[in-house]
């Protein structure tokens, strides 16, 4: 129970739920109890009273009897209905105050972790798959859940109703209540044990489905590739594998549960038959009377499944208890990006990177090494690198996805952990290597990081971006919904999307992490000339493989294993004859290529579209 003594401030927050669904419990197993007690007299009242009947043999006294007899059976019959009501209504209040409180209580800790989860470090989300975040907030709350609901509305049941029996049945007969009792203890373990071999074996089944689902997902998806391979018959085969073992596996558990029912009968069979045993030779002596070997039966059935449902909660309990511990690891965990001034201004731009080497926590990868360089505002600088160069981690630093360990990241002049998180990152537009479009229309894709979207806002954007014609080719314009990730668009339109998503902001900081390494050279010539004018007065970070988008920019340093190698204008570095020019032309060359092949679409980098006059001229 340590790792659930978490949730006890949940239980007090809805303490009165608690209280009151205690107190629904013990009056409607008084409504339970009180109907034996009338079977009690009942049947007393015939077994004393037949003889009686049968004495007066006919004739007007008996009738008159027998008129007073049927009353009094009719009577307890009467009780008897009336105590089943009020016993079914304060079962209905049990289950609106306790259950509910799960209900609630699952929806408060549901929203605490997810809340917690957005808090915490990219890192944190390098370490842990997607899978084990959403099981925990899922699967693991449903179990939490199962504990916070029906494990503590049935053992507050079975705690009242055996401080609530167990007393009278000792008053009236405490042998007879001996031999009543000791099955249940067996059975409650029995059940245990069982339900435990189920639990074991259903988990197995589930792994096993998770595994299957995930194989034909594969299958499904990627189904182009398996035609192309003509590879169906070995997909099919492997298929039939995993069915046979998910058959297997659930034969297995169909054996254990067939066991479950005949073993819970089978116990309470034997406590009715001791209890029968036993009050039977107490009616011999005399000691009781017929109606409370009655009376027992029924107390046995009472108990029979609250203590057979003692083993099932127990189980609930301890799987409740791991996965609250599984909950407790990530609530635990908490996030090392926190502001240190909680500083909240509107910045100008001002980039500086003083002397920033960074190793990524999770890896070890030592990213950067010893970077230095600033953007004034208004300025714009392009980070040119080979892949693993180093290039992205920059955007994550400036973003604050990660803090550097070493040397010093300022935003005018200040340093940027002492900026309010939220506050600065609402200032900065950022357009990620890696495209994420969220299942919803594309308008509300643009709108992403404004509130209170405005069309003409998001139409403008989307121009700028080169995106608007594609949109307005799609028969429901804005209103089009893309699918998972944006499945439905092309990787160009993705990339134009999100980067008219980023322009929507007016950031006062705009990053490009390689965002045009999707669309073709026209559409990049596109982009690039809006650009110019979406840079004017904001500090542009433009992180590419591609020298065309360098271009643009005010200065350029080259990134080689995380390092600067070469830094300057387009115009310095092409004569130092160094890496960036080497470079330079053989993209060059790649693109008089495709042209000549027919296969670009547009214009390359000395098109008319970008000349090289209309470039910003940078400062020496």
């Amino acid at each position: 129970m340590k790792e659930l003594k978490y949730l006890n401030r949940y239980l007090l927050k809805y303490k009165w739920h608690l209280i009151l669904g205690t107190i629904f419990i013990v009056i409607s197993n008084y409504f339970q109890i009180v109907p034996a007690k009338l079977v009690r007299y009942a049947i007393d009242l015939v077994v004393d009273n037949i003889h009686v009947y049968q004495a007066l043999n006919g004739g007007t006294a008996q009738q008159d009897f027998y008129k007073v007899f049927a009353f009094g059976i009719l009577f307890y019959a009467g009780l008897i209905l009336l105590m089943a009501l009020l016993r079914g209504l304060f079962l209905y209040f049990v289950r609106q105050t306790l259950i509910v409180m799960s209900r609630l209580i699952e929806y408060d800790l549901k929203n605490e972790i997810f809340a917690h989860y957005q808090t915490l470090p990219l890192s944190f989300y390098r370490r842990n798959n997607t899978g084990d975040l959403m099981n925990r907030i899922a699967e693991d709350v449903g179990r939490v859940r199962m504990y916070l609901g029906p494990a503590i509305m049935y053992g507050i049941t079975l705690v009242t109703l055996f401080l609530m029996l167990i007393p009278m049945m000792f008053d009236i007969n405490p042998r007879l209540t001996w031999y009543a009792l000791s099955p249940l203890p067996l059975l409650s373990l029995s059940i245990f044990l069982v339900n435990n071999t189920v639990e074991r074996r259903s988990e197995l089944i589930q792994k096993s489905q998770s595994r299957l689902s995930t194989f034909v997902q594969e299958a499904f998806s990627g189904i182009r590739v398996l035609k192309s391979f003509n590879r169906e018959a070995e997909s099919i085969s492997k298929f039939n594998v995993e069915t046979d073992v998910y058959r297997r596996q659930s034969l297995k558990l169909t054996k254990v549960q067939a066991m479950f029912y005949p073993l819970i009968m089978g116990l309470i069979g034997l406590s009715t038959i001791l209890t029968v045993y036993a009050g039977s030779t107490e009616v011999i002596k005399g000691d009781l009377t017929l109606g409370n070997v009655a009376e027992f039966v029924m107390y046995v059935n009472f108990l029979t499944w609250p203590v057979a449902q003692l083993g099932w909660t127990t189980s609930l309990v301890q799987r409740a208890e791991a996965s609250q511990k599984r909950i407790n690891e990530f609530l635990k965990t908490s996030t090392n990006i926190v502001s240190e001034k909680n500083l909240e201004q509107e910045i100008a731009g001002k980039v500086e990177f003083r002397d920033v080497t960074f190793t990524y926590p999770d890896t070890g990868i030592k990213a950067l090494r010893n970077i230095t360089f600033t953007i004034n505002p208004g300025e714009s600088l392009a980070i040119i690198g080979a892949t693993g160069s180093g290039k992205s981690t920059i955007s994550a630093l400036v973003s604050r996805l990660y803090d550097a360990r070493d040397g010093e990241i300022l935003i005018d002049d200040i340093p940027i952990t002492d900026y309010n998180l939220h506050s600065l990152r609402n200032q900065i537009g950022y357009v990620p290597q890696d495209v994420f479009l969220f299942s919803d229309t594309i308008f509300n894709n643009i709108a992403f990081g404004i509130k209170n979207a405005d069309e003409t806002r998001v139409t403008q954007a989307a121009r700028d971006a080169d995106v608007y014609d594609n949109i307005m080719g799609f028969q429901m314009g804005f209103s089009t919904r893309v699918g998972e990730r944006g499945i439905t668009l092309s990787g160009g339109q993705k990339q134009r999307v999100s980067i008219a998503r980023a322009i929507v902001r007016e950031p006062k900081i705009l990053m490009l992490d390689d965002a045009l390494s999707a669309v073709d050279t026209r559409t990049e010539n596109n982009i690039l000339n809006s650009l110019k004018r979406i840079m004017l007065g904001r500090t542009t970070i433009i992180i590419s493989h591609r020298v065309s988008s360098a271009k643009l920019a005010n200065k350029i340093i080259v990134l080689l294993d995380g390092t600067v190698v070469e830094s300057g204008t387009h115009e310095s570095l092409m004569e130092l004859n160094g890496a960036y020019r080497d470079l330079y032309e053989k993209q060059a060359q790649t693109d008089d290529s495709e042209e000549s092949n027919g296969t670009a679409e547009g214009t390359d980098l000395t098109s008319t579209e970008l000349p090289a006059k209309e470039l910003p001229t940078p400062e020496p």
